[in-house]
């Protein structure tokens, strides 16, 4: 299992304000796309998901600390794990960082889950990512999902 993506991204302008320092919303659009590459190494393409099934992933809970500010033109790197799954939701670990300097900038937990057209919560999540054994070696004392 591969436990951690990191993407690598270069700060632009349109991701500052006018000082040249990260704008705070620009961190959960670097980390959603780390989830959604995290979510694409196994195997899921949330664009089918929607598509073909007509199931959607959204953001229930976030908590995120924001620690030191990314600036104009650092590189960063958005680290994504997966901390817990169970039956309805997903909650990933996520950290982004100067790569020159390991400064973290933000420290986020963030807990999705899956809903269908009808906005009716998935019961089986792990069943529908194809995660069920990824589900019991994370989680060895919960009752499989």
């Amino acid at each position: 299992m591969q436990s951690e993506i990191n993407l690598e991204y270069k700060v632009q302008y349109a991701d500052t304000d006018a000082y040249g320092v990260v704008w705070h919303g620009t961190y959960l659009r670097w980390m959603e796309a780390g989830r959604v590459e995290w979510l694409f190494s196994k195997g899921v393409r949330i664009d089918e998901l929607a598509r073909d099934f007509g199931i959607v992933m959204p953001v229930v809970d976030i908590n995120i600390k924001y620690k030191f500010p990314a600036k104009l033109l650092n590189n960063v790197i958005v680290s994504t794990t997966v901390k817990e799954f169970s039956a309805v939701s997903i909650t990933f670990s996520q950290i982004v960082k100067i790569k020159e300097t390991g400064k973290i900038c933000t420290i986020a937990e963030v807990r999705a889950t899956a809903i269908d057209k009808n906005g009716r919560v998935i019961r089986d999540l792990a069943g529908l990512l194809g995660l069920k054994e990824d589900c019991k070696a994370k989680n060895p004392d919960k009752q499989a999902v």
